[in-house]
Order: C-alpha cells, then structure tokens, then sequence
C-alpha cells in the first residue's frame, strides 16, 4: 500500500525507490530517461538547466538552436506535466559562463584545446544538479547519458560505458568524483539508441523518437569556435596576428592568421599552399608560431595529463596498463601509467597521432573508467 505524506499543504505520494532530481533537455534522450525512472516507480521532478544567452554568444539573428531555447524548455516541461510529475527551470548562466565560457577562452589563446563539455560535468552541471537535489530533499540526481555506473568491491563508485558503444559517453564523465557518483543514476546506460527510439514511439512521442541531436557545443550554437573567440575578446585578431607557418627545422612557411584559430591535427583551412597535406603538429603561442608538418610527424608516444581523478581505484601502481583516449571518438589505445608529482605520464605502445593539450585523457581497465585528466603537453616522439 502506498505511503503518503503532507508537504505544502498537499498530500503527496511516497516513492518507495526514493525522489530523483532529472536533468530534462527536452531531448528524446533525457525524456526517455526522465519517464523511465517515473514508470519504475521513483518520484521524479525535472529540472531544465539554462546555460547561455544565445544573443550574447551568437554572431548572427537565427533562432535559437541546441538545448538552451525556448522549444526545448517547453518540450521538457511538457513531457513532465503530462505524466504528473513537476518541472523547474534552473538559470545557471552566470555560473556557467563564470567557468566553462572562461576555461574555454582562456585555453584557446593558451594555444590549446579544450573540451567544454567535460569542464561543464566535472566542475558545473552536477554541482548546480546536486545542489538543488539537497534543497528539494531528492535522493538522486539523473541524467540522459549513455554510460553506467557501479559499485567496485573497495566501495568506490566507477563509471563503465553504455552498451551501445556508438553513443558511449563515459569520456565525458571522467570528471566525477564520488560524492556525485553516488547520487547519480544514469538510466541509459543498458540500453541502446535504437531502443530508446523505441521507447519514445511507445511513450506516445514519435516525433520526439525522429529529432536530430545536436554535437555542436552549445554556447557555440554555428559550430563556429573562432567567431566565437572573436567577439568574446575584443581585437583579438590584431593582438596575434602577425604570425608565421613554420616547418619542423623552424623554415618559415608563410603567414597565418593567428594561433588561437588552429587545433593540432587540423589539415583543412590552413590557406596554405605547399604541394603536399599539410597538419598541425604544434602550436607555440609564445612566439605565435604554428608547426606544420607530413601525416606522420603528429605521431606521438609520450604524453603528460595533470588534473587527475582518479575514479575506480584511490591509488594506481606505477606502470599499470590502461586503454587510454585523448578524444571522445577515439577507440582508445594501449599505454602504460606512471605517477609523477603533478600528474601521470602516460606511454602508449604504440604511435598515436593528434594528441592534443586540453583534451581530456580518460584511462580504461577493459570497459570501466579508471580515471582521467587534462592532457598538458606531447613531445616529440621518444624511444624508451
């Protein structure tokens, strides 16, 4: 028999598998998520999350695209209304730009490139989520990822990915540390895409079950990063332009247009011509230089990562074995761990080429999350 209790004036149903705070896009994603944890039996209240002003970071009038818009709000409210559950929506602009638009910035006119994504999970949104839980006396926070989380036998709670390896998103996620790992529930991460699909034709929402998804970051909404950079500081293109195309013996190569406009691995527009492909292999912004060279030169074996969390073990041995990823559609590679004061150097078995500074190093134990950081530097290839 249900359970009741009186809470502002109402009677309100127990839930007997407790109260979860659901972060709702208006996405299939989240929406499948947020009415499967309804039907299981949690108390479910839906919270939309605002994070940008899409005039403020926009260079153009069209409307509103992603995840921040007026649409998106109102489809999330929608689905909770319609299945009695309640729906709020959280204004986090400021401390989403205070942060996330900031590190984004600044690690661009560092010469490196970042992940907004993973800076948003780790240090915004399941903060700003875990926060409101406490205030709405919820025992959960949830949210639409494609990725698992688990018990380990040392009592750590540790990250594994979603079975649908096409939309596993535990790259994003390394940043979690236990006290969020504990509350969260990720509904997804047993079920592939397809079959959510499925579940949002089932749950009466076919139109939903057809939405494009966005992999656009969000507060660059065109996809257009260094438009972006350029209205977020003023006059950056004269503050480093003047800059030169170097080869790797330092020859100069001809003039580019500066180099916070450049990622490492980029081959398309680099408005040079040399009669070969050319590739990014390092970006030097003391100088406001920009390395070019073949295909191979990206090759690395050796790389740094600082910021580390670890996830599944407190500790890990010098020289433990991992898969590691230096980007989110990365398949991953063989590498050996060792600690140093401010981090991990990480050796890869094998040459793997774009490493990129500020990409997130995510290190797996088979299909489970052993922790990750921020990639600070590459060398050049070397022989141990």
């Amino acid at each position: 028999m249900a359970n009741y209790l009186i809470f502002a004036g109402q009677l309100r149903k127990m839930s007997a598998k407790g109260k979860v705070l659901m972060a709702m896009s208006g996405g299939i994603d989240s929406t499948v998520a947020a009415l499967m944890l309804h039907h299981q039996g949690y108390e479910v209240v839906g919270i939309t999350m605002k994070t940008w002003d899409y005039a403020t970071s926009s260079g153009n009038n069209n409307k509103e695209t992603g995840c921040c818009n007026l649409d998106s709000f109102n489809d999330a409210r929608a689905a909770a209304v319609q299945h009695g559950f309640s729906h709020f929506i959280l204004d986090i602009r400021e401390e989403f730009g205070d942060f996330v638009i900031d590190n984004f910035v600044e690690e661009y006119i560092a010469g490196r490139t970042p992940n907004p994504c993973v800076m948003c999970n780790t240090h915004i949104k399941w903060r700003a989520l875990l926060k409101r839980a406490n205030a709405l006396g919820c025992d959960f926070i949830a949210t639409g990822h494609y990725a698992q989380i688990l018990k380990n036998d040392n009592e750590r709670y540790f990250i594994r990915k979603g079975i649908d390896e096409s939309k596993d998103q535990s790259y994003v996620l390394w940043g979690l540390q236990q006290d969020l790992l504990s509350r969260t529930l990720l509904p997804l991460g047993t079920y592939r895409k397809t079959e959510i699909r499925q579940m949002a034709r089932d749950f009466g929402y076919p139109e939903l079950a057809k939405k494009n998804e966005s992999y656009e970051i969000c507060f660059v909404p065109d996809n257009d990063y260094r438009g972006f950079l350029k209205r977020k500081v003023p006059y950056l293109e004269q503050k480093v332009s003047g800059g030169f195309f170097i080869d790797k013996s330092g020859k100069i190569l001809g003039p580019h247009k500066g180099y916070p406009f450049y990622t490492v691995g980029q081959r398309k527009g680099l408005d040079i011509a040399l009669g070969r492909p050319a590739f990014v292999t390092e970006i030097i912004p003391e100088t406001n230089t920009i390395v070019l060279g073949d295909i191979e030169d990206l090759n690395r074996n050796d790389m740094v990562v600082a910021g580390i969390n670890l996830v599944k073990y407190e500790n890990i041995a010098n020289g433990t074995e991992a898969m590691t990823k230096i980007r989110y559609k990365d398949k991953g590679n063989f590498s050996s761990l060792f600690l140093y004061e401010k981090g991990i150097n990480v050796r890869f078995y094998n040459d793997v080429k774009g490493i990129a500074p500020g990409q997130s190093a995510v290190f797996y134990e088979g299909d489970d999350v052993i922790g990750g950081g921020i990639i600070q530097r590459s060398p050049l290839k070397t022989t141990f």
